[in-house]
């Protein structure tokens, strides 16, 4: 028999995360486990209640290019950038833990919510798993983040262009993976991951 499942919090579950005095930034990653190229980390306080908005993995290319357009124009929002130099040499956790303080930093008298259950020793961080599907502000985040990332690796595509990067994004594809067989690795590739 199946156990049953556990139940997650629902945005009404949430307002243990706003307070009369603070407004809501929600903060998600693209690209943390991929391959090659950057890791995104942004950050998103809505000025506006925007309808449809969820995991930017759930929504296709077209559909979140349209709320990447809307998210931008009615929100204060922050995009870091963290290269695979960057992560080879500090490390990913480094890099995460480095972003959150940033963007702790860059808004002021506000409530933090990171997509996650970690928020790498950064105090006043908040986490939820699946945040990004629940919180508009952190789905918001993961699609700044997502578009971000993505209009980077079709340019490396075209600077790259064996490696076939506008399909895969870099992840860790078997299509990717075979083409890493064949051609060996580029300067993107981040050498401190197991790329086969």
């Amino acid at each position: 028999m199946k156990k049953p499942l556990k139940k997650s919090k629902t945005p009404f579950q949430l307002n243990e995360f706003f307070t009369d005095k603070s407004e809501l930034v929600g903060i998600d990653e693209a690209g943390r486990g991929a391959l090659a190229g950057p890791m995104m980390m942004a950050a998103c306080k809505l000025k506006s209640k925007l309808q449809g908005l969820t995991d930017s993995k759930k929504l296709n290319e077209k559909k979140r290019e349209q709320f990447y357009g809307l998210i931008t124009q009615n929100s204060e929002f922050l995009i870091l950038a963290f290269s695979s130099e960057q992560i080879d040499e500090l490390g990913l956790s480094f890099c995460l833990k480095k972003g959150l303080e940033i963007i702790k930093l860059h808004f002021k008298n506000s409530i933090f919510l990171y997509d996650g259950n970690t928020n790498f020793g950064v105090n006043s961080i908040k986490t939820l798993i699946k945040a990004d599907s629940l919180v508009n502000e952190v789905s918001a985040a993961s699609i700044l983040a997502k578009v971000s990332r993505d209009r980077i690796m079709k340019q490396f595509a075209k600077d790259f262009p064996c490696y076939e990067f506008e399909k895969h994004k870099a992840y860790g594809t078997k299509r990717h993976k075979e083409l890493i067989a064949k051609f060996g690795i580029c300067k993107i590739h981040r050498k401190s991951f197991k790329l086969l």
